[in-house]
């Protein structure tokens, strides 16, 4: 079995406005918050409202990210994060099937 080879893909993709508001709500919440500065070892963190969808590796996306947002990878003022499943199910979204959220990383 071989690999197929993808040239391009499509990773656009539109929230309706209470998904959106409560996918946010969920990705700022305080504890949330508390807990991702913990594991990155950082004082604070801030949410930049930047949503992406994972995109499959390619020649023209070689980080699996559109390339819009390959400026934030391997930044330590920036992290990107998978958002998780059970953010996705509160928030209703069902549409991509996953999601990454990228945050302002504050070191003190």
């Amino acid at each position: 079995m071989g690999l197929k080879i993808i040239d391009s893909y499509d990773g656009s993709f539109a929230l309706e406005a209470d998904a959106k508001a409560a996918l946010f709500g969920l990705l700022t919440g305080e504890n949330f918050l508390k807990q991702l500065a913990e594991q990155l070892r950082c004082s604070q963190l801030e949410f930049t409202e930047l949503l992406f969808q994972p995109v499959p590796y390619s020649t023209e996306t070689p980080k699996g990210m559109p390339a819009e947002f390959e400026q934030y990878y391997n930044r330590s003022d920036f992290a990107i994060i998978n958002v998780p499943p059970n953010f996705m199910f509160q928030g209703k979204v069902f549409k991509p099937s996953r999601l990454c959220a990228i945050y302002r990383v504050f070191q003190t």
